[in-house]
């Protein structure tokens, strides 16, 4: 029997994306990430909060790697974009390409990226942004975020996290989002390409606290089946 192809992946990757990307995952614009604080989950090295803070918009981010140096973040992040850029090689013909172009063009916007990043996490005034911090529990107030946006984390790691696990989380997510803010979530495909199974009483969890959840068309649809995100409106 064939094996099926699919993304392997040991533990969480550590995530390097830009604000355009975020951008075209989230469908954001700038009116609505000025409505107040923004909290972007599981960051990692990405730029996202660097580049909204040049607009002027109020980004924070949690990250457990926000322990460390920036000089072992920086060195984790181009091992890691070395091994995923090998990785999407061997798998090239399964992704959609019509946002980054090639492979080189999608690592060279990861370097960026991870630059972009550490510049601004190795900037005293700029640290107090990141807080090294991890689902299901975060330390901010109730009603604290306008929008609350996670990226490549949720949904994609569901064989490393259980269903447990994502319904805390999101529980958690909408918690500190403020009542009338949103929390998003993209993919909502595993590493294996498959959708949550367990999604429809998720939502109807979530539902329950007090949310709106809809799925909405992603402009970012790179990994195979990967054309929805999540969003979840807390009433």
């Amino acid at each position: 029997m064939k094996q099926t192809e699919h993304y392997d992946q040991i533990g969480v990757a550590m995530t390097c994306r830009g604000y355009a990307e975020y951008e075209r995952m989230f469908d954001l614009d700038e009116e609505a990430l000025r409505r107040g604080i923004v909290l972007d989950v599981a960051a990692g090295a990405s730029s996202f909060a660097a580049e909204a803070g040049r607009r002027g918009i109020d980004v924070v981010c949690v990250d457990p790697r926000y322990a460390q140096s920036p000089e072992q973040i920086g060195a984790e992040g181009l091992a890691e974009i070395g091994t995923s850029s090998e990785k999407l090689a061997r798998l090239a013909h399964r992704f959609d390409w019509s946002y980054y172009g090639d492979i080189e063009r999608h690592k060279a916007g990861r370097i960026q990226s991870l630059g972009l990043f550490l510049q601004d996490y190795a900037e005293p005034s700029s640290r107090s942004r990141y807080r090294a911090e991890h689902l299901p529990e975060l330390s901010f107030p109730d009603d604290t975020f306008s929008m609350v946006l996670c990226s490549h984390f949720l949904f994609l790691y569901r064989e490393q996290f259980d269903d447990a696990f994502h319904r805390a989380a999101l529980g958690e997510l909408l918690r500190v989002c403020r009542p009338g803010g949103e929390v998003r979530v993209y993919p909502l495909q595993s590493l294996r390409w498959e959708p949550y199974p367990e999604l429809p009483e998720l939502l109807a969890y979530l539902e329950s606290l007090g949310s709106t959840c809809t799925r909405k068309l992603s402009g970012l649809p790179f990994i195979p089946g990967s054309t929805e995100m999540l969003s979840i409106r807390k009433k």
